[in-house]
């Protein structure tokens, strides 16, 4: 059931409860978690953080807390499948759910008891009516047995006329059940048969905060970081994110406005942010402009940088910016001011002639105190880093933690660690984005492009990761439809396998829409690759709450791609 009152039918309900936090790991889950905790800190209420990467995790967190707690909070995992029918929990037990993923399976938007959905009504949803996929059994039994039960009392012959006409209608009353059950599995195919993303859940906590009349500039910027995830994930149209991005811009005119009064908005650790018309280029305020030029999607795609030729236009292009290649090659901080005061639109004026119109998105940026200035996009790439990281073989709870902790202003530190591990893993996408297109590793399949990273690619256990692995296929797909002259391929979807697990020999399989700037960012990968796994008894695991990415047998890899591609063709 959708929630009309976010106030009144969910946190006033919880506010003097103890509740369960059943967190995803992804950064719009965190950004939701962190104002959540800020709310409940507020109003001192209990909570139990629990974080979940899948399925099966999320079955197991609940059995372990079913006991102690009657609320569960999902933020992010949970609306697409029926939940009850998975977790069978108690009567009494109430699942609030905040997720992101679309389409909510139908029996969680028509349970009234159990299933409350935190789910914005305006996002554009077409569930369908209840008269459609739902009927009474009862109804159409009791048509029957009362004609029965009279029959027994009449004469044999009236008795066979009668029974003519009851068995008339009975098969009429068959045959529109069949077409009415023909007509819902067409209905609940067409809803079900695309994944995509709505408003991301920080922006609908913070929501409730300011509604509740707490919303604080911290939790501002952790929904601002929370939609700028799903931008840089590439889960939403660039529609909805510019759409999104003007709702936030006017949040944070009103903070800014609230505190220009205020004698403390000078002071030293005081926090600002600003609405920004800045460049697509990852992390350069931390890296030297030439790095983050050669290791963002959108410049080394444009310039190709993989071929010599690319490399010949990236020098041609400083040289038109006019920027001394000493200048270039160190880091931000360290460059001229002279340089950097007018840096973004020299670049952008170069940018247009080499036929990058787009360089500069709107979004936002952060200053804590007089020193440390981030961008959005920065803190969703270091908190990502932390999240995922393989440095050291800690667990995925402990990673949890330590980005959640990153998204503090208090820990300055954990977040410039995160940008570092950044830095290295946007360094193995381009690395291996290069190499795959180099050695033509993508391969045209009909109707989709496939690419398989053997087990010994370098950084091949970073991209076991889905994060990694999204930003990997995004960037590769992006890529190749720049460097092929194939205008058929240019419109296929990639489907991307690596190793996850070697000692129980799977891979991790992923798929991702077409590359357009118009693309609806819709997939269709999720009820595929069910199909092709149920129709060739392949061994999957369906266990992440994204339909598109699944595990794999290693063996079972042929005879899954021959089953997609029949399915697909």
């Amino acid at each position: 059931m959708f929630i009309a009152d976010i106030r009144k039918e969910f946190y006033e309900v919880v506010a003097n409860q103890r509740v369960a936090l059943l967190v995803a790991a992804d950064i719009d889950s965190l950004c939701a978690c962190k104002i959540l905790q800020a709310l409940f800190h507020c109003d001192q209420v209990q909570y139990t953080l629990v974080p979940v990467t899948g399925w099966q995790d999320l079955g197991t967190a609940f059995l372990e807390h079913k006991e102690q707690f009657r609320y569960f909070v999902l933020i992010n995992c949970g609306a697409n499948v029926d939940l009850l029918e998975m977790l069978q929990p108690d009567d009494d037990a109430i699942f609030f759910i905040c997720d992101t993923h679309r389409p909510v399976d139908v029996v969680n938007v028509y349970n009234d008891t159990q299933i409350k959905l935190l789910i914005k009504q305006d996002d554009d949803l077409g569930v369908p009516s209840y008269d459609d996929i739902f009927r009474d059994e009862d109804d159409e039994e009791g048509g029957d047995s009362g004609n029965e039960s009279d029959e027994g009392s009449e004469p044999s012959g009236k008795r066979r006329r009668f029974d003519e006409g009851a068995v008339e209608r009975r098969i009429e009353r068959q045959r529109a059940k069949r077409e009415w059950e023909a007509r819902r599995r067409e209905i609940l195919f067409d809803y079900e048969q695309y994944e995509y993303h709505g408003t991301s859940a920080a922006a609908m906590f913070f929501e409730l905060a300011w509604v509740l009349t707490k919303d604080t500039k911290d939790m501002l910027w952790w929904a601002i970081i929370g939609l700028t995830d799903q931008w840089v994930h590439d889960k939403i149209t660039h529609m909805k994110y510019v759409t999104d991005i003007a709702t936030m811009q006017r949040h944070v005119s009103r903070h800014n406005h609230r505190n220009e009064d205020e004698e403390n908005s000078l002071s030293i650790d005081c926090m600002r942010i600003t609405f920004e018309y800045d460049l697509r280029l990852t992390l350069y305020q931390h890296w030297s402009l030439y790095e983050s030029i050669c290791n963002s999607c959108y410049t080394s795609c444009n310039f190709k940088l993989w071929t010599l030729n690319g490399q010949k236009k990236l020098q041609e292009f400083l040289a038109d910016m006019g920027l001394p290649l000493r200048q270039v090659r160190q880091k931000f901080n360290s460059m001229d001011m002279t340089v950097k005061e007018n840096l973004r639109e020299v670049i952008e004026e170069s940018s247009n002639k080499y036929g990058m119109k787009d360089i500069r998105i709107q979004t936002f940026g952060v200053h804590f105190g007089f020193k440390n200035r981030f961008l959005a996009s920065d803190m969703v790439h270091a908190t990502a880093a932390l999240l995922e990281s393989t440095e050291k073989d800690e667990s995925d709870g402990d990673n949890f933690i330590k980005a959640l902790d990153s998204l503090s202003r208090s820990n300055l530190d954990r977040l410039h660690s995160g940008i570092d591990l950044a830095k290295k893993k946007l360094m193995a996408i381009q690395q291996t984005v290069a190499s795959c297109i180099c050695t033509n590793l993508i391969l045209s399949q009909g109707p989709f492009l496939y690419c398989y990273l053997m087990e010994g690619t370098p950084d091949v256990k970073l991209f076991s990761k889905p994060m990694s692995l999204t930003l990997l296929c995004k960037y590769l797909l992006k890529a190749f439809v720049h460097s092929t002259r194939n205008k058929r391929c240019k419109l296929l979807p990639l489907i991307i396998a690596a190793p996850k697990d070697v000692e129980k020999g799977t891979v991790i399989v992923l798929g991702i829409p077409p590359e357009s700037e118009t693309s609806d960012k819709k997939n269709f990968f999720g009820r595929a690759f069910e199909k092709a796994a149920e129709s060739t008894s392949s061994r999957t695991l369906h266990d992440n709450f994204d339909t598109s990415i699944i595990e794999l047998k290693t063996e079972d890899r042929s005879k899954f791609l021959d089953a997609l591609i029949t399915l697909l063709s």
